[in-house]
């Protein structure tokens, strides 16, 4: 089986969700979820003062975007291209171009999957970086950004730290 890969479809603006939903139900419907594996809307996490009072609320990150992890064939590529609010794939011509390990890396995206030896309530010390031979007990793990959450002192108080894989091993 071919290799899936991350895709860039451009939307009509304010479109995004319902693309999102129309590909979702299409894949459903014609059993392509082994080869359309994932449709993802990038939102971002914004906190906004108005009258004094904090709101924290989600922005699309690129607005009239969707980015879609799939293999790319022609009845992959018929079902996204011809779904209502697509107005293509991003790319030279017609030609849809996958996106890099590079491009996807500010995104939390991941192709590469890291299996580690430690769970949540586990105690790790980190190996690399700032919080270099910090050692605290794994919070939260995030399998999909390859991260683990970590508290840590900081100024007194007890601080949750994110935490690559990669930098990280188990305390024996």
């Amino acid at each position: 089986m071919a290799e899936a890969n991350w895709y860039v479809v451009h939307t009509y603006s304010g479109y995004e969700n319902k693309v999102k939903a129309n590909i979702e139900k299409t894949i459903e419907n014609r059993g392509l979820q082994e080869e359309i594996l994932e449709v993802r809307v990038p939102m971002e996490e914004v906190t906004e003062v108005k009258n004094g009072a904090k709101k924290v609320s989600q922005k699309k990150l690129f607005p009239g975007y969707v980015m879609i992890n799939m293999v790319m064939n022609d009845d992959t590529w018929y079902v996204v291209r011809n779904t209502r609010g697509v107005t293509g794939f991003v790319g030279p011509g017609s030609k849809p171009v996958p996106l890099t390990e590079a491009e996807m890396k500010p995104l939390g995206i991941s192709n590469k999957q890291i299996s580690v030896d430690f769970a949540e309530g586990d105690m790790i010390v980190v190996l690399a970086g700032a919080w270099k031979d910090t050692v605290g007990a794994v919070q939260k793990m995030d399998h999909q950004r390859g991260t683990a959450t970590i508290n840590v002192e900081l100024f007194g108080r007890e601080t949750p730290v994110e935490i690559s894989f990669e930098e990280v091993r188990k305390v024996d």
